[in-house]
């Protein structure tokens, strides 16, 4: 089964550590994966050759010459089936596999075009709208679609009219053998190497800085945590977005400079979760939370926005605490009773990591993701 994956670009995100950590499972079970790109980014590139996995970049500043750019290659390549991932690959790759014949699948991998993402600073309705009518009417050239998450699926029936029946929902997944396992070695080594003492209290947050991933709820939760818990310290790893600046300016203005760090794009995200005493994620929208599935993994307490997808990873107050979207106070209160309460936050952390051993492993994923592609084959 020869699968032409499809995706914007390989810079470290969700879906794209999803794809790099299936990569070798896919490939073991016989699957002969190849990998298109839009933008040649730096980020997990080098990770998916060293898996064997070959590389095409489909160049092009336009979604008209990406356009050309696919039918080119899925001409020269002839996949059995075309997979994509995020709008622009959505597009793109689901009309020039139409054009060639070739059955596409797509996953669905956030919730967008409603309210929340409406809300966002900077987005134009009449632009988003638009971009609602293609991604539904390419919708209409899909064989199959993956969803990473009930509620992800259940907002593209309804906002992109997609049969319910052409939908799988198959969670993402992490790899334990690349993210390692946490211990209070590696804790001590990795604060070490961020200059934080053991007795600091360490907030990590992983996200994009996009205005979807809520970073200002955080910053403005942040001068309430620094009253309750003096010379505490935030860090952000993601890399930078829209949200850049503003977030810049905001920390100033609150008075967090000092306490508030953003990493940039990391390699190291396992090792970060290792050192922190809550990982906090106050998103407006999400998918399946990559990042949400990483700290269950690594047994750090979770602090995170209560959206019906975060509910599906850690399923209430058991796994973790769920707080309400855009309430830097609830937040901060949320991250002050974890670290108050660390026999309390150690009983969700070690739930949230047999929860984590049971829903998301890797292997298991992966084999779900291939049962997929059959069936999608097989589907007239």
């Amino acid at each position: 089964m020869h699968v032409l994956y499809v995706i914007d670009s390989l810079a470290p995100g969700g879906a794209e550590r999803s794809l790099v950590d299936m990569a070798p499972y896919l490939l073991a079970a016989g699957v002969d994966l190849e990998v298109a790109v839009l933008h040649d980014r730096a980020g997990l590139a080098g990770e998916l050759r060293g898996h064997g996995v070959p590389i095409y970049v489909v160049g092009g500043a336009s979604r008209g010459a990406w356009f050309a750019g696919a039918v080119r290659l899925l001409r020269r390549r002839r996949p059995d089936l075309v997979h994509t991932t995020l709008f622009d690959s959505d597009i793109v790759g689901r009309a020039a596999a139409a054009i060639l014949r070739i059955p596409t699948v797509s996953t669905l991998a956030n919730t967008p075009y409603g309210p929340e993402h409406m809300a966002e600073s900077g987005v134009s309705v009449v632009r988003l709208r638009g971009a609602q009518v293609a991604d539904a009417a390419t919708s209409r050239l899909v064989r199959r679609f993956h969803a990473v998450s009930r509620a992800t699926a259940d907002a593209c029936i309804a906002r992109l009219k997609i049969p319910a029946d052409k939908i799988e929902v198959i969670p993402r997944g992490r790899d334990l053998t690349r993210m390692g396992e946490p211990s209070a070695a590696r804790r001590a080594t990795v604060r070490q190497s961020l200059g934080i003492p053991e007795e600091t209290p360490l907030v990590v947050a992983v996200a994009r800085q996009e205005p979807q991933k809520g970073l200002d709820v955080l910053i403005r939760a942040t001068p309430d945590l620094l009253r309750h818990h003096p010379g505490a310290m935030v860090m952000v790893a993601g890399r930078e977005g829209r949200s850049s600046r503003d977030l810049s300016q905001l920390t100033t203005e609150v008075g967090c400079t000092g306490n508030v760090r953003f990493l940039g794009a990391r390699d190291d995200v396992a090792d970060l979760l290792c050192a922190a005493d809550v990982f906090v994620l106050p998103s407006r929208r999400e998918g399946l939370p990559g990042a949400v599935l990483e700290a269950m993994a690594m047994r750090v307490p979770i602090v995170a926005s209560d959206l019906p997808n975060v509910v599906e990873a850690v399923p209430g107050d058991d796994y973790a605490v769920l707080v309400p979207c855009d309430d830097p106070e609830a937040l901060n209160a949320s991250i002050v009773s974890v670290l108050d309460d660390p026999a309390s936050a150690e009983r969700r952390a070690v739930a949230a990591r047999a929860r984590f051993d049971e829903h998301f492993d890797i292997a298991a994923v992966s084999r779900a993701m291939v049962r997929f592609y059959r069936a999608a084959l097989a589907a007239v």
